[in-house]
């Protein structure tokens, strides 16, 4: 609420009053805070955020405006935790479905106008509209192929949701749980990474990949990663996969089931523009994956290109007859 509000509704001496009591009350926690060495979550309008060097989160009005949902906001924050670290897998929490809901209401023009069709395939080897072919039981790896920014995501996500209620927990960037710098502020508003993590995000690593498959998950996982999802001009459909198989022996471990994958359409309904400026400022603050790789998969130059849409179109799916590891060595 701001002061001119405050003018129309006080009196002039209790407004007065009440700024003084501000002013004193902000000396006093400001003369404290260099003795506060707790993590600490702020709260502020969006006009703030460059002048906090400590991760914000941007909500505009927090206390007064609908919709702000303190809890969800926590947890998009990582606050919500055992220990003193935050565990992607142990110390997740499910989305409620008020939480979903605001996700799916958010992205839902991205469903809107790709229109999604989904296509899977069924043990005895048929061919199905919708995806009945995903097994309901876990662990269960899918690995696919990653059209470009990753647009593929809210469609294949929600609809697994709703219509299976199955909650696939992706294996995402390093970039997407970063707290400080200036990377994420060059894709999105701070908060919208949030949302990747309340739906179950967790970042690329050997470890989280073991906890998620040992509890008998759904994974989503894109051997092509930033590489295929950021790639150039020419490039499109281009699978980009490391040249050695990262998660085969982990699978097997597990007796998982490989569910292989693929998307199109982006590539029809859109174009990209070239941006060489923001592609180096981006790599040169991102963090770089794979580095004893070879092969295009080791192009670790990050950008987030511009898409030109050309006109509407549609987004197809298959997912391809579930490859069975239980009992391979």
């Amino acid at each position: 609420m701001n002061s001119q509000v405050l003018a129309d509704i006080l009196p002039r001496e209790t407004l007065h009053w009440k700024l003084q009591m501000l002013k004193s009350g902000s000396a006093v926690s400001n003369s404290c805070l260099h003795a506060v060495k707790a993590q600490t979550l702020i709260l502020s309008s969006c006009y703030l955020v460059k002048k906090v060097k400590d991760y914000v989160m941007c909500f505009q009005n927090v206390r007064f405006e609908d919709g702000i949902d303190l809890e969800t906001i926590i947890k998009g924050a990582s606050f919500y935790r055992r220990g003193k670290y935050q565990d992607y897998v142990s110390d997740y929490m499910l989305p409620t479905p008020t939480e979903f809901k605001k996700v799916a209401e958010d992205n839902k023009w991205i469903s809107a106008f790709t229109s999604p069709v989904m296509l899977s395939t069924l043990e005895d080897g048929k061919i199905v509209r919708g995806i009945a072919g995903i097994p309901s039981e876990g662990p269960v790896l899918l690995v696919g192929y990653h059209m470009l920014l990753g647009f593929e995501l809210v469609p294949l996500i929600a609809n697994i949701f709703w219509k299976r209620n199955i909650l696939v927990r992706g294996i995402a960037h390093p970039m997407l749980f970063m707290k400080k710098g200036n990377i994420q502020e060059m894709f999105l508003d701070v908060s919208q990474y949030d949302l990747y993590r309340i739906m179950g995000a967790v970042t690329v690593s050997a470890s989280n990949l073991f906890k998620l498959l040992s509890s008998k998950s759904h994974v989503l996982l894109y051997p092509g990663g930033v590489r295929e999802a950021s790639h150039w001009k020419g490039e499109e459909y281009k699978l980009m996969w490391p040249e050695q198989s990262e998660f085969v022996r982990m699978a097997t471990r597990f007796g998982a089931k490989i569910i292989p994958f693929g998307a199109v359409g982006e590539e029809d309904i859109s174009e990209i523009p070239y941006l060489k400026d923001q592609i180096e400022k981006l790599t040169n603050a991102a963090v770089n994956l794979r580095t004893d790789a070879i092969g295009e998969v080791a192009n670790q130059d990050l950008h987030f290109p511009g898409i030109l849409p050309k006109f509407p179109g549609r987004f197809y799916y298959y997912f391809g007859k579930s490859i069975e590891t239980e009992g391979l060595k």
